[in-house]
């Protein structure tokens, strides 16, 4: 496995884990870094501070260990993480089971200084260790009719008590386009912080695609699929009314329930002003042309 940054910082301008106090300024266009020729958008200029380690591990979303914000904290403990292993299946040269430590002895690590940004209109900062996406799915071979990635996660009830409940249809599926998966923003994360990822976060390999609302960075992943369908998605099957396939940030584009033109920064304090929304969660500059031609409001 080997290590390194994608931009121009260093670990000194991270947040500290505990605390805000002291922190540094971080440019936030350098979050893909120079490296990989990836221009910095004018509109997010803005010093991006990362969120504190208590924050971004205790205010989460995993509904298999609880749907309340602390459940996660809480019941992740359970789940067995040692040995993992990721089923790499359908239109790919190299099909099958590819134990966690084969892969990050292959992937080169990153940290990466990335916006997330919650479709309940709550925001952080998070800084990823990973790798991107694109290198996992070449080792397997990406065959030329593929369209889409499909994605798994775990499902174990004995450990995961939220599964117990038909909150959504278990296990919890999600996926993305080929193009979206092998952008060079698309990153499956290993890390927060340098640590290796709580479970609660999604351990041991979760992915995040930093322009789309959270669900989409589906945590825990035991499988991979490519395909030439679109994959069915948990939340789409749920609620196809709210929660569309692609599910990109978007402040022009309302929740049914609530605006999604603002959002609360968490660590901001009980009378923070809600920040506004940026398109593509700011990131629009990277991505919009993967959407060229589309109506952003039917394909949402």
């Amino acid at each position: 496995m080997a290590y390194r940054w994608t931009n121009t910082l260093t670990r000194a301008d991270a947040t500290p884990e505990a605390a805000f106090l002291n922190r540094r300024q971080i440019l936030a266009g350098l979050t893909a870094g120079a490296a990989m020729g990836l221009a910095p958008r004018a509109q997010a200029q803005e010093a991006l501070e990362p969120n504190a380690w208590d924050e971004i591990t205790s205010y989460c979303n995993y509904y298999e260990f609880g749907t309340g914000k602390d459940d996660p904290s809480k019941n992740a403990h359970m789940l067995n993480t040692t040995p993992w292993s990721v089923t790499i299946d359908g239109l790919v040269d190299k099909p099958g089971d590819y134990d966690f430590a084969q892969i990050m002895e292959a992937m080169t690590i990153e940290e990466r200084i990335y916006r997330f940004r919650c479709v309940e209109a709550w925001s952080m900062v998070v800084p990823w260790n990973g790798f991107e996406l694109a290198d996992l799915l070449n080792m397997a071979g990406v065959q030329s009719g593929a369209k889409y990635v499909a994605f798994e996660t775990v499902l174990r009830p004995e450990e995961m008590p939220g599964t117990r409940f038909p909150v959504l249809d278990w296990p919890y599926v999600e996926g993305l386009r080929l193009d979206e998966a092998m952008h060079p923003l698309t990153m499956m994360a290993t890390g927060i912080y340098g640590k290796p990822i709580p479970n609660q976060n999604g351990a041991p390999l979760r992915l995040v695609v930093p322009w789309k609302y959270g669900f989409k960075s589906i945590k825990s992943v035991v499988r991979i699929t490519l395909t030439d369908d679109e994959p069915p998605t948990s939340w789409n099957k749920a609620n196809g009314r709210e929660y569309g396939f692609y599910s990109n940030v978007n402040p022009e584009v309302d929740h049914p329930r609530w605006s999604q033109a603002t959002e609360r920064k968490i660590g901001g304090g009980l009378f923070a002003k809600r920040q506004p929304t940026l398109m593509f969660n700011g990131y629009e500059e990277e991505v919009a042309g993967l959407y060229d031609g589309m109506d952003l409001a039917k394909f949402f």
